[in-house]
């Protein structure tokens, strides 16, 4: 099983969607609420090159956001890159 992690803000209904696909999927994952963290979110945004939240990465692929995550799993995608086998 690859590693997820999931950058979100509380509140945010993206983010909602994107964790509930993945807990649908059996993925654990590991979130970071960046809601009170600016100097964390600055990390992400660097690291994304997006200030949005969700940003998702599944081992070293940054996926992007909730609606990317929802064009792979769409596309038939998602379950092979959870399993690592993308």
């Amino acid at each position: 099983m690859s590693t997820i992690t999931i950058y979100t803000t509380m509140m945010c209904p993206y983010c909602s969607r994107a964790k509930s696909l993945l807990k649908r999927k059996g993925a654990s994952f590991t979130e970071i609420d960046v809601t009170f963290e600016p100097g964390i979110r600055r990390e992400m945004a660097e690291k994304a090159g997006r200030t949005s939240v969700p940003q998702i990465w599944i081992g070293d692929r940054h996926v992007g956001g909730c609606d990317e995550l929802f064009a792979l799993d769409a596309a038939g995608e998602l379950d092979p890159l959870l399993s690592g086998a993308a």
